[in-house]
């Protein structure tokens, strides 16, 4: 069965370009130049993935990707916009964008990215090696099989590559582990973005599982190194 993509753009020459492409890569694509369509649009299905620009009628793109993410937190987005400040950057990871490519672009490198992304994320929902649940903090509680996170009877929405950051520091405790070695490690040799990215993911990470996420003490930084995992153990009633 084909993957649906959602491309939310309104230069309707790059619509059409992108969409010839990518249904010729063997992609269903459904096209909206409206923020608030496509807000309506992500209402009313579950997208494979969505490529979206940022400067939009209706409502903008920022609107729509904390939409998405707070309708469906593990489906993947990339953005594409003309907007190519590193502020821009910076704030598109730090709202859950997997990627970020600036106008103008190459297609053909779109429709790769789109690719790659696609087989990272099936890649990442298979079934872990290791099946044994983590415990750390008070209560939390990391399950490999369902790809959850519970602080004792609640659930924190994790994105995809927010879990398999967290599971892999967690199954790492105390380890120092730099940008680039997390990069490589968690979101694989092969992909084409930059050491940011695993800033803005910690960042977030933060805000869901600290007590206090300006002063953090499950997930620390070692200053010129890059980042170090508290205690964390496997099994039941097992948490410090």
């Amino acid at each position: 069965m084909k993957q649906t993509i959602l491309l939310v753009e309104d230069d309707d020459a790059i619509a059409d370009l992108v969409q010839q492409q990518l249904s010729e890569a063997g992609y269903r694509v459904q096209r909206e130049a409206d923020g608030l369509l496509a807000m309506k649009a992500i209402e009313a299905q579950r997208y494979d993935l969505v490529l979206l620009d940022l400067m939009l009628p209706g409502a903008d793109g920022w609107e729509v990707c904390r939409f998405l993410h707070a309708k469906h937190q593990q489906v993947p987005l990339i953005i594409v916009s003309a907007r190519s400040a590193e502020a821009h950057r910076v704030l598109g990871l730090e709202l859950g964008a997997d990627d970020y490519m600036v106008k103008p672009f190459s297609v053909l490198e779109l429709v790769a990215r789109v690719r790659a992304l696609l087989r990272r994320v099936e890649k990442m929902r298979q079934p872990a090696a290791s099946t044994a649940e983590l415990y750390f903090g008070k209560q939390h509680r990391l399950d490999p099989v369902s790809r959850g996170l519970r602080c004792g009877d609640a659930a924190i929405a994790l994105t995809l590559r927010e879990f398999d950051l967290l599971y892999f520091l967690a199954r790492h405790p105390g380890q120092v582990f730099s940008r680039t070695d997390l990069l490589n490690r968690v979101w694989g040799s092969g992909f084409d973005g930059y050491e940011h990215t695993v800033n803005s993911h910690i960042n977030r990470l933060r805000t869901k599982i600290e007590e206090n996420p300006q002063q953090p003490r499950l997930i620390e930084t070692v200053w010129g190194v890059g980042y170090k995992f508290g205690l964390a153990r496997k099994g039941e009633n097992a948490g410090i």
